[in-house]
């Protein structure tokens, strides 16, 4: 079945891409209440295309938030069904000065397509329809029952799909979930991602007197929220990048010596790495584990923002009411957010100076997962990768975090199988995102050998 569906991709791979950049035009930022009828409008559009392909019941469901779109195709008796994940909505494009093209303008170069939403998550969303298109178009009918659920607010944290999955199990029913959100780990090198760190997002608020104060009338004698919170900050973590948190390591599951041994067999040099994908002059991280262990397996602390006080042009002595910090952590198995956080706030709280208040808030939090890499579906997708790229399969962890993954291993009790084709260096959430165009079309390739293997299951 799948070589008439592939030859269809390939005579249609122009298109494809065209329809990809439509979508990329939309400025579906899902973080900014200005773009909500952008991110509304985006909705309609991956709905329209469910519709012309062929797909059924096609719904935007609409309530607090942003759309979920959902369609279904299911006839085929007997097979097994998958529900395909992927996202619509991106990240803000700032700083708008880094980008050579702009953002929502989707621009070919050197063999790779720029735009925000490229490879995160439009690229890899349409790559599944246009899969599943495939197939419906040449063959009238799918090798699997399909379900399609896509969100337009993962990069806010998901919490409508979330809750969508808890409440509505019944209509997500499937036996196994596609998702499409990851990358290679190296290019031309077929990739499966079978590991993600869980996250907890938080805000520190620390108030010191009741109203923004005079430096030279007060200062020395009124606390200052952002000394408080650089001291908070600095307590977290030491200078070799242990957190300090207390307990906050009893939980980590160390990886076994199988997956260890695997991954150093990965074509990954660290000093390349630090160079070209980091940028920076030395890695940093816990003494005694590599740098894809400090990314992959082990919990981190960052902080991503400090906002307060002044800061604009000139200067203005003002010591500030009032000081926020953006702090998150990635956990690994068995740590679980609601222990993680419970042992930072209660730390936080406890090293805090006297002379000021916190507040710490949980923004969003999702779980770590590890998919077994023995159940049938990742066979077949393993079958199906080597089929179009002629290698074998590498099996990874990422750093990052994927909520849905354990919201659907918990409320709907299915395994997910981790199928992207992004690359390391594509820039994610950063400044001249692309996503490689030759991963884009062997991606769709790809799938539509995954659905036919799956339906021989």
């Amino acid at each position: 079945m799948s070589a008439g569906a592939v030859g269809y991709a390939r005579e249609n791979a122009a298109r494809f891409l065209e329809e990809l950049k439509t979508l990329l035009r939309i400025p579906s930022v899902s973080t900014t209440p200005e773009h909500k009828g952008d991110v509304e409008k985006a909705a309609e559009w991956v709905a329209a295309e469910l519709k012309r392909i062929g797909m059924e019941n096609v719904d935007v469901i609409r309530s607090a938030g942003h759309p979920l779109v959902y369609a279904d195709w299911l006839h085929a008796t007997g097979k097994p069904t998958v529900l395909c994940y992927a996202h619509y909505d991106v990240q803000p494009p700032d700083p708008l000065d880094e980008w050579v093209t702009p953002p929502f303008e989707p621009t070919e170069r050197n063999g790779n397509l720029y735009a925000r939403g490229a490879v995160d998550d439009k690229g890899q969303l349409v790559l599944q329809v246009k899969a599943l298109e495939s197939l419906l178009k040449k063959d009238g009918k799918l090798p699997v029952n399909v379900r399609v659920i896509y969100e337009g607010e993962e990069e806010v944290g998901g919490e409508r799909i979330a809750a969508f999955v808890r409440e509505h199990p019944d209509r997500l029913k499937a036996d196994f979930a596609l998702i499409s959100d990851t990358e290679l780990f190296a290019p031309e090198l077929p990739t499966l991602t079978v590991g993600l760190r869980g996250m907890i997002y938080t805000e520190l608020e620390v108030r010191g007197a009741k109203t923004d104060l005079h430096s030279g009338m007060y200062g020395g004698a009124a606390p200052n929220p952002f000394v408080a919170l650089a001291q908070i900050i600095a307590g977290l973590k030491d200078r070799e990048g242990k957190i300090l948190i207390p307990g906050f390591y009893d939980d980590v599951k160390a990886p076994s010596a199988d997956e260890v041994a695997a991954w150093k067999k990965l074509p990954f040099d660290e000093e390349e790495y630090r160079e070209k994908e980091v940028g920076a002059s030395k890695l940093v991280g816990e003494k005694g584990y590599s740098a894809l262990a400090r990314t992959w397996v082990r919990p981190t602390l960052d902080v991503h923002g400090i906002v307060g006080g002044f800061i604009g042009a000139g200067a203005k002595t003002v010591i500030p009411a009032k000081a926020t910090a953006k702090v998150s952590m990635r956990l690994v198995p068995d740590m679980t957010p609601e222990k993680s956080f419970r042992q930072y706030k209660e730390y936080v709280e406890k090293i805090k100076p006297e002379a000021v208040s916190v507040e710490v808030r949980l923004i969003h939090s999702g779980e770590p997962i590890v998919i077994g890499t023995d159940n049938p579906y990742v066979k077949a997708a393993t079958k199906a990768l080597k089929k179009v790229w002629g290698k074998d399969t590498v099996f990874i962890r990422s750093g990052g975090s994927i909520p849905i993954v354990g919201d659907f291993e918990k409320h709907l009790k299915i395994p997910s199988v981790m199928m992207g084709f992004g690359l390391p260096d594509d820039g994610l959430h950063a400044p001249n995102e692309k996503f490689h165009i030759a991963n884009f079309h062997r991606g769709i390739e790809s799938l539509i050998e995954f659905f036919d293997e799956a339906g021989s299951l």
